[in-house]
Order: C-alpha cells, then structure tokens, then sequence
C-alpha cells in the first residue's frame, strides 16, 4: 500500500521508512522545506514540501495514498518559533486526520508515548488529546506509545546518545535521580527500547485489521533504573563511571530557576515525567511483530562508542 508518513525525516521516523519500504510498501513524505536532504532511509519515497498547517500540502501528500502515519513530537517547547506541544502534538493531528477524511483516507497509525494521560503535564495532555481525537474520529486509527526509544541515531537526537554525551562522556560524575527519601525505592524506572522493534511494530500494526480502535504500549523487556542505564551506557564507550545519587526535589528546585534557558538540560515537566516512570509490558512487542524486543545492553549500544 501506499503510506503517507508525517516526521519521517526524525529518529524514529527515519527507521519507520526503512521497515515500510522493506516490507513493499511505498511512501509519501511531508518535508519542511530545506529538509528533503535528511530522507535518506526511504528510497523511492515521494516528497512533498510544506507543513502541517498547509491543506494544499496535506491533500498533495495524501494523494493516492491508503495510509497516513503521523509521528512528531517534541521534548521541549520554542513558543517564539511556534514550536509548542499544542500546536505540535494536538493541533497537527487536528489536521492530518481532517485531512486524510477529505482525502478519502480511513487508515491512521499515531505516534504517541508511554504514560500520557489528563491531568498531566503539557507534554502528556496534548498527546493525549490528540489520541482521544483520533480514535473518536471514525477513522481506522490504531495509537502506539512507545517507552524511551533507543538505537544507532545516524545523525538524529537519541535517548542513549544524549545520556552518553551530557553525563557519561563528561570530566564529572553522572547524576542518578530519585524521587523522596529513599535512593531504592523512589529509584526513576524505565523500560527502553530499541527504534527497530518500534518501526516493526508500526508495519505489524499497520498491516493488521485487528489493531484498529486499539493503543499499545512499547517497551523493552527490562525494567531498568536511571543508574542501570548510565552503566550499561557507559560499558558500551569503555568507561568507569562514578554516578552521585541526586532526590528530584533538589533538581526540580533548579529547573524551577533556570528551565527557561536553552542549555538547561531537563524542563519540569520533563522531572515530573521520569519520577512517575516509564515502563511497558513487553509481551506487547512481541505480540505485534512475533519477535521479542532487543535488550538495552552494551552490545546493542555499541553505536555508542563510534
């Protein structure tokens, strides 16, 4: 079938592009304009130059195509660019779904992420709404919310390369966050995984009738804690790291002083986010795609060290 995929230029968009073309599928790509270079795991893709906002460029998108999969988010707002979690993760799929109605279109797949919900923060609401339109559309949607998503980033922002860049590859020690009193049991948990497991999720789901109406949770099948993560990350680049325990309070005390600037590297919606974790039941992957998920383990984070 032909699919059309919005944010397929991303980290996970660009390894969703690669399972679709080598499943037979044929894409149709919305790319900002300047960007039509970063499409370089979706061969024979037809683009489409424009944004979200433009009907012209979503009806030119959507032309002939069977499919639409919408997958953009963001992690941290620019208001002055108009770079926010509304207009991005809500009112974009406003218009993608009315779009793909207009077109004739009745297939979609949502991006979404594990652990959103309302009430919550601005991240997890407009998700979460946005889920909420598109299963309520009478479309054939079908929502997938990943875990943490890792793998080799070739060239894009990823979870494990972030990690490995801002602590473990620094002169000084990595941070370890935890939520009360207690360094155990208020541990932040998660479940990462690996990008190939979710863009084979995506073609399982997408070819498969019975996920219509349905969301499924992705992760890995380890429930790991912020300090097993920066070991494992820090095995994988072949380095001894000496990691301090840090009670979210105190971060989230100096992300209430300094989370508007740029270079702050976590926000306080991003805090409250990890400190509720973050972890999903694997057998989910597995029952979509027949395949169990990759571990987060050295091996599988041997990208690290290149």
């Amino acid at each position: 079938m032909r699919v059309a995929i919005i944010g397929g230029t991303g980290f996970v968009g660009s390894y969703i592009c690669e399972a679709l073309a080598a499943a037979g599928h044929e894409l149709s790509l919305l790319v900002r304009d300047g960007s039509g270079d970063r499409v370089d795991h979706a061969p024979g893709a037809r683009l489409v130059t424009g944004d979200i906002e433009s009907k012209e460029a979503l009806a030119d998108l959507l032309d002939g195509c069977d499919a639409l999969i919408y997958n953009v988010g963001i992690l941290r707002e620019v208001p002055s660019e108009g770079v926010t979690f509304e207009a991005v993760q809500y009112e974009g799929v406003v218009f993608a779904v009315e779009a793909a109605r207009n077109a004739g279109v009745r297939r979609i797949l949502l991006m979404s992420a594990n652990g959103v919900k309302k009430p919550g923060t601005r991240y997890q609401e407009t998700k979460w709404r946005a889920e909420q339109f598109a299963l309520h559309s009478g479309l054939d949607v079908t929502v997938l919310r990943p875990s943490v998503v890792f793998g080799d980033p070739r060239g894009r922002m990823e979870f494990a390369t972030q990690l490995c860049n801002d602590m473990v590859c620094q002169p000084f020690p990595a941070i370890s966050f935890f939520s009360g009193m207690n360094i155990e049991r208020g541990a932040v948990v998660m479940s990462p995984v690996h990008v190939e497991d979710v863009a084979q999720a995506f073609v399982a789901a997408l070819e498969d009738d019975a996920t219509i109406g349905k969301t499924y949770e992705l992760g890995g099948p380890e429930a790991l804690t912020w300090t097993d993560m920066i070991v494992r990350i820090a095995e994988a680049v072949g380095r001894s790291k000496w990691i301090v325990p840090m009670p979210m309070s105190l971060m989230r005390l100096n992300a209430t002083l300094f989370d508007w600037l740029p270079f702050f590297p976590v926000t306080r919606d991003q805090l409250t986010m990890l400190e509720e974790g973050n972890t999903a039941d694997p057998a989910v992957i597995e029952g979509l795609t027949g395949k169990p998920p990759r571990r987060f383990t050295p091996a599988e984070l041997a990208y690290l060290a290149d």
